[in-house]
Order: structure tokens, then sequence, then C-alpha cells
């Protein structure tokens, strides 16, 4: 759903009591620990229930499991309802608040109405949003900045996307699927890269890349946009930026001094610019580089990137986000680091219909370089169906031997991984929706952990 921005955004102390349709979402949670964190009283609902809505709980936030317009209580005009646009039109809360006048906000308002009274290091671009957020984040805990944050995923050393800090900044992912990142007053931003996505929301790749500028175009005078110049997108935005003024700093994974022999916690030149990207953020920010380092050394993941889920029966299993093209090339390539002599399995479940049917063809071709693949069916989210758009556009293209290439339901994604697999393979589990669920099946049908729901999947 794409509920309009309104012309002011109400700082926090004006939102009254909060409901949040779609709380468990990987944004609108964080959002939620936010606001808890600041003295609101918060509620919200989801639609089924998840350890994520189980810790709102446990932090004072009445949450539903299922929509009903019951669940608003007594609000009223003074309070708020915040929805995510993963939710439906036809949602029976969202048709009560209107009903009733409350304030609606997207959640794209309802994250600078908490950021307000702080100052905002947003982080944008198309890939890595999550993992610079993070790595930012611990980086500039361990200077001593006591920042509070929103991220997309879990940090792995906390198990929360986001909190409070006593500190004057705060550190944001910046989303620009729906345009949220055009909306937030930032002093500073990174971008990591710009490679065309969610064409859905901006038509065209011309129009995406636009929205870049205006989101660097936002950018306080006196603060400093970073960006990646590896990427072609990233640097054609630093070059357009500097021209017009900006304080522009550039970082490259090429550089091989910068991070001072510190081991990260996954290979790949993808997560060394990200922190590089952080790095750099957190000296311009005027924080020593021995503080910020001693940070990203400490960073040990975030939930859903490149994240360890177990092993068993000598296989182990990871799960990470990817979802585009770009980010199944490089997943796939810190994968194949992590297998060593061991092969790699993926389970690639494509994610909306509108991008499987622009970038189908080109997701089959990365998931090529690993040994064996089952693409699971469509993940739809927020779209309806299309019977011209499956999962066959994806399994299709990859460009391995017919047997070593299979499709499957969530249902029996696992068994066939488990089928194919032996000790010593790596089987990484992609996509950003239900997939996640499929690693640690796989786990217990080897002898691992046992069945566990998942939590925190993306706001669409």
């Amino acid at each position: 759903m794409r509920v309009p921005v309104p012309a002011t955004i109400p700082p926090l102390t004006d939102l009254g009591r909060v409901h949040l349709v779609g709380i468990g979402g990987a944004g609108i949670s964080g959002i939620a620990r936010v606001m808890l964190a600041r003295g609101l009283t918060v509620s919200g609902s989801d639609g089924a229930d998840s350890p994520t809505l189980q810790a709102l709980r446990d932090r004072g936030a009445t949450v539903h499991v299922g929509h009903d317009a019951a669940h608003l209580g007594d609000l009223g005009a003074d309070d708020t309802l915040v929805v995510s646009t993963a939710i439906h039109d036809d949602n029976p809360e969202y048709a009560e608040a209107v009903r009733r006048g409350l304030r609606v906000l997207p959640r794209s308002a309802a994250l600078a109405s908490v950021m307000g009274d702080r100052r905002v290091v947003a982080v944008a671009g198309t890939h890595g949003k999550t993992t610079t957020t993070s790595l930012l984040t611990v980086a500039l805990q361990a200077a001593g900045a006591g920042p509070s944050y929103a991220i997309g995923g879990d940090l792995a050393a906390t198990g929360v996307n986001a909190d409070v800090g006593p500190g004057e900044l705060f550190v944001a992912e910046a989303d620009e699927s729906d345009g949220a990142f055009l909306v937030y007053d930032v002093h500073a931003a990174i971008v990591t890269n710009v490679d065309a996505d969610h064409l859905d929301q901006w038509g065209t790749p011309e129009a995406y890349a636009a929205a870049f500028d205006e989101f660097a175009d936002g950018i306080d005078p006196d603060g400093f946009l970073v960006c990646c110049v590896d990427d072609p997108g990233a640097a054609r935005l630093a070059e357009r930026a500097r021209a017009a003024g900006r304080r522009v700093v550039t970082v490259s994974a090429a550089d091989d001094s910068a991070l001072e022999g510190v081991t990260l916690w996954a290979p790949g030149d993808h997560y060394r610019a990200d922190a590089l990207a952080a790095l750099a953020a957190g000296e311009e920010l005027g924080f020593a580089r021995a503080d910020l380092l001693r940070g990203i050394a400490s960073y040990t993941g975030t939930r859903r990137r490149m994240e360890a889920k177990g092993e068993a029966g000598g296989v182990r299993v990871y799960d990470s986000y990817a979802h585009h093209p770009t980010e199944i090339d490089g997943d796939l390539q810190s994968a194949r680091v992590l297998a060593g002599e061991g092969r790699l399995l993926v389970a690639f479940q494509p994610h909306l219909v509108s991008r499987t049917r622009i970038f189908g063809a080109a997701m089959g071709e990365a998931l090529g370089a690993a040994d064996e693949v089952v693409v699971l069916d469509l993940y739809l989210a927020r779209e309806a169906a299309d019977p011209a758009v499956t999962s066959a556009l994806v399994a299709e293209a990859v460009p391995l031997p017919a047997d070593r290439v299979a499709r499957a339901s969530l249902a029996t994604a696992a068994a066939t991984l488990v089928e194919r697999a032996r000790p010593g393979d790596l089987v990484l589990t992609l996509g950003a929706g239900t997939v996640t669920q499929v690693g640690p099946e796989v786990l217990s049908l080897l002898g691992g952990l046992p069945d566990g729901p998942a939590s925190g999947l993306a706001d669409g």
C-alpha cells in the first residue's frame, strides 16, 4: 500500500498512541522498537506470529496476530496508524483508521518522525544497505558515539534491528524501493551502489538513478556523501554530487590498506566495500580510525546476510537475502570461498513478479556459479500473480546441465537439497521471502537443528 507522506511530518511527541500494521516486518519492527524505547504506547498486528512479535511484546507492545478493526481499540484522532508497504488497500485496520480520522503514516514518515531530533546518517543503495548500516552502527558504538539506529535486519551480536542510544547520531537504513529515502532530513549519507531495481516503482533505470540524485541533493550543506566507486552508478552519482558542490568521499574495495589487516566476518569484495564505506563515514564524522576499526573487526554479521545457520551431516548451511542478480553474484562469490573444496548448492526463491519479469534470466545466469541449483516457486509479496511470470524464467536460464537444476515448492525444497547434498558441501539459501525457512529444515533432516519458525521478513 502506498500511503502518502504528509506535507508536515509530526514530531514524535505528537504521535499519541501508535498502532503499526505489519509490525513484524524488518523495517516496521525497528520503528516500533524505537518508539517503545522513547516511551510511546505501541500496538500492532501482523499476519503470522514470530519471534519478532514476541520480542516486541516483551518490550511492552500489544501485538495481535491477524488483522481486524477491533485491534485499534479506542484509538482516536490524536493517535497514529503506521502502515507497512506490504499491507493491501483492503486491510480492515487501515479502513477503520480512515473512518475514525486517525493520522495515517507510511513507514518512511514514521521513521522520519522518530529520527527528527537526531543528526541522521542515512545508508542508501541498491545492495548492501543493511550490512553497511550495521557496520557503521557497530563502528560508531566502538568509538563511543552512542548512536541510535534502525536497520533492516537483526544484528547477530544483539539480536535486535533498532535501539536508542544516548548520542546525537541516528544511523538509518534508507530504503529506495518506495521512495522512503527521499523523506528523511539527512546530515550525511552513504550510497553503496546504484543498480536499477524496483522498476515497478520507478519505471526506468534513468528515473531510478535520478532518485538517488534527489537523495544526494537533500544532504545538509555541511554534511557529506560517501560513495563506493567500484559501482558505475555510484561513481556517476559521486561525480554529479561533487559538481553540484557537495562534499564527497569515495571508497573502493581495491584499497588494500584502509582496513589495516582487519579480518572481516565474511569474504567478498562487496562486503569489503561496505566496511570501507562505514569506516570513511565514521572518520568524516570525526571519530578515530583505530576505534572505528575495532568496531568493524568485532562485527559478527546481520541476520539473513551470509548468516551461518549451522552444520549437520558434514553439510554447512548459510542463508542470505540476495534477490537481485548483482546480489546473487556477490553472495555466490563469498559462498564459493567459504565452501573451499566442497560443492556449493544453492536454493533460490525469486521475489516479486515485477522483478522476476525484468531480471529472471539474469538471476538464472548468476546462479550458474553454483554446482547445483534448486529454484523455488515465486514469492509474490505485495503483488498479484501473473501466469506468464513464474520461477521457470529463472530455472531455465541457469547455465548448468539439466540434472543439476531442479524446481521445488517451499514445502519440498529442503528434501530436494538433502537428496543432493553430501559431506563437505555448503548449502546456501537465497531470497527475500520465506526461503529462510529452508535452511533449518535442511539441518533438521540431516539430524541437526529442530524445526522452528522464521521471523523478520522484509516489508514487501
